[in-house]
């Protein structure tokens, strides 16, 4: 399930689009000052951010720079100043909607900007310390030696390192991975997690994937 960070010191607003948001499917998270917003940022993964301009502590315009080239911004502004799209689109923000807005349209706009998000990322090489994945041809590699995974086993890893920071349920990991809704006292998770721990015990970094109890798991 995609992560959504959202904002907006307005609380009917961000109340609101939460709400909407959550009933498609997305998971998400609130803020309602710049510095919040800014803390939330630096403590979680999120995979596209909605922003006000006009917050209390760190202004939106202050924040664009903050998350600009790491993850999709949209702007939710009552400004709607030919000049003002241009500074904030040139400034890193990937989209503008003026408010006062319909839902339906800052739905699309989100599938759109994911979409791109997703398209850009699907081939890219990630990294975690000694790991080395490529999503093209589902191999890793630790310290330059190849490890052979199922294909279910590297879609696991794939994702805890696409957000290395983040803890992840089992829910979510199995969704990810087989695409397909998770089943409750499922132990399939489990098994894949210490599988994959076993084949990365001689290279010394099984210890990277960590079980955060009564949650799921990160990477350490």
């Amino acid at each position: 399930m995609q992560s959504i960070l959202i904002i907006e010191d307005d609380p009917n607003i961000n109340n609101m689009v939460a709400e909407y948001l959550q009933e498609n499917n997305y998971t998400c998270t609130q803020a309602f000052s710049g510095s919040e917003g800014a803390l939330r940022f630096s403590m979680e993964t999120y995979d596209l951010i909605l922003l006000d301009l006009m917050l209390p502590g760190q202004t939106g315009e202050e924040l664009i720079h903050t998350f600009a080239g790491k993850v999709p911004v949209i702007v939710l502004s009552a400004k709607n100043e030919l000049d003002s799209k241009v500074e904030l689109l040139s400034s890193g923000a990937n989209d503008y909607i003026c408010k006062p807005f319909d839902l339906r349209e800052l739905l699309v706009r989100i599938q759109v900007q994911l979409r791109s998000s997703q398209s850009f990322d699907s081939g890219s090489i990630l990294h975690y310390k000694e790991w080395t994945l490529s999503p093209d041809t589902q191999e890793m590699t630790v310290a330059g030696k190849n490890i052979d995974f199922t294909k279910h086993e590297f879609k696991i890893l794939e994702l805890l390192c696409k957000h290395p920071k983040k803890v992840f349920t089992k829910q979510v990991i199995y969704e990810y991975a087989w695409g397909d809704e998770y089943f409750i006292e499922d132990k399939t998770i489990n098994v894949h997690i210490s599988n994959i721990r076993s084949k990365l015990k001689p290279t010394g970094t099984e210890t990277y994937i960590q079980t955060v109890w009564g949650m799921g798991f990160k990477l350490s």
